[in-house]
């Protein structure tokens, strides 16, 4: 069961007759309100000649228009709660109950507060529901709503464990940022393969992974074709950074889309890339990195819940670094680093120290040179590099898994497929590997058993970008 934030808005008529209505491709089958502020609100589809949806609107928006100070910019909280795939269908009665639970956590309405907020939930499919909101309270006070989605997340989780419902992964800030509908609209509009945010993404994860200090990030960035603006504290020493596209405007071409780097990703903040920094590793040997990728490896299966954190971090950045591979695999490659991305963000963990690290930061460096050391006829290093990459992903899987990280187990697992279809492009398949069960520490309280490393897990595809988003409120 997850709860989602939609986008919210400043006209609550729209949203309501979005969410009455048949939907963007007649998606919406019997929409119908299942709770409300009001047990006995009458519902605007099913009883219609007893509210409307202007009337609707107009009881929700009144503690609104009722307050006396500032009104909120945006006034409609709008989030959507959906059951995974293949999960039972819940009735009627078990969606108004979740709704209400979930306006409680939320601190939108509390169970016993008759002054709350005014809202409703609308059910329009199977599988999930939409909570309307409008951000007033009855008694004339704001609500605060700030963490409401990690709180309904929580709320989820017991749904879930009571009604046998597909666990889903807790809110970690480890998910990858995607880009808005407008963004992707955009870039549809231009056509581009991707948005200036994935872009941008890719380019500051590579220069971070291979940067030992902010002049070498900074430059990198810059050597890149980003424009870069810095941000200084009062004594000079930098503060932040944000980064653009060169033909990336906005305002009609007025100013450049500016992306700091903590809104890229949560590990791109200047903190975060600090952490990175190590010193630069000269001259090295392809051989000795090889080795060292696959001792790290074997680190990693034995490492507890702090120290792998570090590790799969410090993979997360190899696989960036790897981005630089030859022509031939380089798209395989970058794929499998963008399916890795979460996956090296273990939850609540932000310290990258571990004893796989070093390994890893010591191959990225040789990786950064993986294209000129092909086109001197060193393919065959890069393939053996590619197979050692293959098995610290697989090793990554198992460490997640036995940690109960699923969404960033399965992250893993695709990433290790599209490592494996790069090394069959270089003409000679990796070999199958076994599983590295009795090596996989468990975490107390948390562990699960060891498996296989997984192969042939199907790549989840990517949402398409040009799909607008649950709500015409934009």
């Amino acid at each position: 069961m997850m709860p989602k934030k939609a986008e919210s808005g400043s006209t609550t008529p729209d949203l309501l007759a979005y969410l009455f209505g048949p939907g963007e491709r007649d998606e919406h089958v019997d929409a119908h309100l299942v709770a409300g502020w009001d047990l006995d609100l009458p519902c605007p589809a099913r009883t219609p000649d007893r509210m409307s949806l202007a009337d609707l609107a107009l009881l929700l928006d009144a503690p609104v228009e009722a307050l006396r100070g500032p009104k909120p910019a945006e006034h409609v909280w709008h989030v959507s709660v959906r059951n995974a795939p293949g999960d039972r269908i819940l009735s009627d009665a078990e969606w108004a109950e979740v709704a209400a639970a979930m306006v409680h956590a939320a601190g939108i309405a509390a169970h016993v507060d008759e002054q709350a907020c005014r809202w409703i939930a609308v059910r329009h499919a199977d599988d999930h529901i939409h909570l309307v909101a409008t951000l007033a309270r009855q008694d004339g006070r704001h609500p605060r709503v700030r963490g409401d989605i990690p709180a309904m997340h929580t709320a989820a989780r017991a749904f879930e464990a009571r009604w046998g419902l597909t666990a889903m992964s807790p809110l970690d800030r480890t998910a990858r940022r995607r880009p808005v509908t407008g963004e992707a609209e955009k870039a549809a509009r231009r056509g581009l393969v991707e948005t200036a945010r994935e872009s941008l993404q890719r380019t500051v994860r590579q220069a971070a992974a291979l940067a030992h200090d902010d002049t070498d990030f900074l430059d990198r960035l810059r050597d890149a074709g980003l424009r870069v603006r810095e941000r200084r504290a009062d004594d000079g020493t930098l503060a932040g950074y944000a980064v653009a596209l060169p033909r990336d405007r906005a305002d009609h071409g007025a100013r450049p889309v500016w992306f700091a780097g903590s809104t890229l990703a949560y590990d791109l903040s200047l903190p975060r890339v600090r952490e990175r920094y190590e010193p630069v590793v000269t001259d090295a040997d392809w051989a000795l990195a090889e080795h060292r990728i696959r001792e790290a490896s074997v680190l990693l299966g034995a490492a507890g819940q702090d120290e792998g954190a570090g590790d799969v971090a410090a993979l997360g950045d190899l696989l960036a670094a790897a981005a630089h591979a030859p022509a031939l695999v380089r798209d395989r490659v970058r794929a499998a680093a963008d399916a890795f991305e979460q996956a090296a963000r273990a939850p609540g963990a932000r310290s990258l120290e571990g004893r796989a690290r070093a390994g890893w930061r010591a191959g990225a460096r040789a990786l950064e040179h993986a294209p000129r050391a092909a086109r001197g006829g060193g393919a065959a290093v890069v393939l053996t590099l590619l197979l050692a990459l293959v098995e610290a992903v697989e090793a990554a899987a198992s460490w997640h898994r036995a940690q109960a990280y699923r969404a960033q187990a399965k992250a893993a697992s695709e990433a290790a497929v599209l490592l494996r279809e790069a090394a069959g492009l270089t003409g000679n398949p990796p070999p199958a590997t076994r599983p590295r069960t009795a090596r996989t520490a468990r975490t107390p309280g948390r562990g699960l058993p060891g498996a296989a490393p997984v192969t042939g897990v199907p790549v989840r595809p990517r949402p398409d970008p040009g799909r607008p988003g649950p709500s015409r409120t934009r």
